[in-house]
């Protein structure tokens, strides 16, 4: 916890959606269990063991001197989460949370919903991932499995795709999505398909061939993707919907699974994909083991 407090007197606010604190990585002792975020105008305080009266009081004193030091004139909103086995407990600490709530991401708006659970609408360590995909997007079809709301399909846009086609087993997720876009200014060539992946081939070979096909699906979410048996079956159609030259972003949060086991997983599936690179996550969510922390790697 001490290493947590010295790091927060000396986070800075910026603008923009972002970690501050990464606890999660190990790379800090006894502050193993602490993160800590910015989603403008909210600092997000995320513990995995439950802070005692004592200990919540010390995070929020720490924050609000911070706070105060660098933001004077700006009132202070923080709220609290606690999660512990799939369940979360989440309060407001301090001021207020507006809703809808609107976050920017280099450049691109995205709506978040910190009071909802677990789940905020943005994953904050993709962000480099959403960058590459921002970048290398240009006159391109884009295919997003697993899409959530859609900011891979949004950096896509950003980046000049010709088409995105999103598609994810929660209608709400999508909903959200399709509210990202127009936040963006982007109503055209984007589709939304409320559909389970694995029953899907045929309409998503009929809206293909695709130069970009990006897939983030859940590491182990009963009824949807279990990474450690589903993987495979999505590898081995993935190349029957890829275009000539075509790319193929491939993601894993799993700490319990190495980024052997999904390169394991290309070869033995989809041996015609050639591996490129692992894109790097950013610098804030640094991890004592690598192979932890989320996986992002690219082919062709």
């Amino acid at each position: 916890m001490q290493l947590f407090l010295e790091a927060v007197s000396k986070v800075e606010f910026g603008q923009q959606v972002e970690r501050l604190f990464h606890g999660r990585g190990c790379c800090y002792p006894g502050s193993e269990h602490i993160n800590l975020d910015f989603f403008p105008p909210v600092v997000l305080l995320t513990s995995f063991k439950e802070l005692d009266e004592q200990a919540l009081e010390q995070a929020h004193s720490a924050i609000k001197q911070r706070w105060q030091a660098v933001e004077s004139q700006a009132p202070l909103n923080l709220v609290y989460q606690f999660r512990k086995g799939g369940q979360t407990h989440t309060e407001i600490i301090e001021g207020q949370v507006s809703d809808p709530h609107v976050v920017v991401e280099d450049d691109a708006k995205y709506q978040v919903h910190l009071m909802r659970g677990q789940n905020h609408g943005l994953f904050l360590d993709m962000r480099n991932g959403r960058q590459w995909v921002k970048q290398h997007s240009a006159g391109k079809k884009v295919l997003n499995l697993f899409a959530y709301t859609c900011g891979f399909s949004v950096a896509a846009m950003q980046g000049g795709a010709d088409s995105v086609v999103n598609i994810d087993m929660s209608k709400g997720a999508l909903s959200i999505g399709k509210q990202n876009h127009l936040l963006n200014g982007f109503a055209d060539q984007v589709r939304y398909l409320g559909h389970d992946i694995f029953k899907s081939w045929g309409k998503l070979t009929k809206l293909g061939p695709y130069d970009l096909i990006i897939a983030d699906p859940p590491s182990n979410q009963r009824g949807s993707f279990v990474a450690t048996k589903d993987y495979a079956r999505l590898l081995k159609r993935l190349p029957t919907l890829l275009a000539e030259e075509g790319e193929v972003l491939l993601c894993l949060n799993a700490p319990e699974l190495g980024i052997e086991f999904l390169k394991a997983q290309v070869a033995e599936n989809s041996p015609t994909l050639t591996f490129v690179e692992q894109i790097a996550n950013p610098a804030i969510f640094k991890d004592v083991d690598p192979d932890k922390a989320l996986k992002v790697l690219r082919y062709r």
